[in-house]
C-alpha cells in the first residue's frame, strides 16, 4: 500500500520485465513495435508494461548519450573534495550550487578523508586548474581538492546489471 496519495508502489519484475530493461539499456531507441517482438509480446501489452515501469520509477529518463570528446570536453577528472562541517543551510547551498555547474556531472558523498567525490568534464588542463581555484574552492564549506585525471575509460556503462551473479 502506498504510503503517500500519489505515490506508486513498485511491483516485483518478471522476467519479460527485465528483459525489456536490458534491451531498452543497450538502445532505448528501439520502437514498442521492437521491443514486443524481442520479448514475445504483442505490441499492446509491451507498452502498458514499459508505462508501468516508468510509473513505478524503475524507467527514470530515457537520454542520448553524447561523446564528450567530439564536443570538446577531452579530459574526465574525479576531484575529490574535504570540506569544513556545514549547518544545514550550508550544506543545501553546496548542493544548490554543483547542480547548477553543468561540467560537474557526479557528485557523491564518501566515507574516508574526504567527503564527497565529483565527476568533472573539461576541456584541457589548464581550464580545470582555473576551474578548481575560481569555481570549486569557493563552494561552500570547500577547503582542498584533490584531482584524479583519467588516462582513458576501459569500461563505461551506465546500464545497471538486472540480476545478481551468483558466486558459488
Amino acid at each position: 500500500m502506498a504510503r503517500f496519495k500519489d505515490e506508486v508502489m513498485p511491483t516485483a519484475l518478471d522476467a519479460i520485465d527485465i528483459k525489456i530493461l536490458e534491451l531498452m539499456q543497450r538502445d532505448a531507441s528501439l520502437s514498442t513495435g521492437e521491443l514486443a517482438e524481442r520479448v514475445g509480446l504483442s505490441q499492446s501489452p509491451c507498452w502498458r508494461r514499459i508505462q508501468r515501469l516508468r510509473e513505478e520509477g524503475y524507467i527514470k529518463a530515457v537520454v542520448a548519450v553524447v561523446d564528450h570528446e567530439l564536443v570538446g570536453f577531452k579530459m574526465q577528472i574525479f576531484a575529490q573534495v574535504k570540506m569544513t562541517t556545514l549547518t544545514e543551510e550550508e550544506r543545501a547551498n553546496f548542493y544548490k550550487a554543483i547542480n547548477s555547474i553543468p561540467e560537474i556531472l557526479e557528485c557523491w558523498t564518501v566515507f574516508g578523508e574526504m567527503d564527497a567525490m565529483m565527476k568533472i568534464l573539461a576541456p584541457d588542463v589548464t581550464w580545470y586548474q582555473d576551474f578548481i581555484f575560481s569555481v570549486l574552492l569557493k563552494l561552500p564549506g570547500v577547503v582542498d581538492v584533490r584531482s584524479i585525471v583519467t588516462l582513458s575509460a576501459q569500461k563505461s556503462t551506465m546500464a545497471v546489471p538486472l540480476t545478481a551473479r551468483k558466486f558459488r
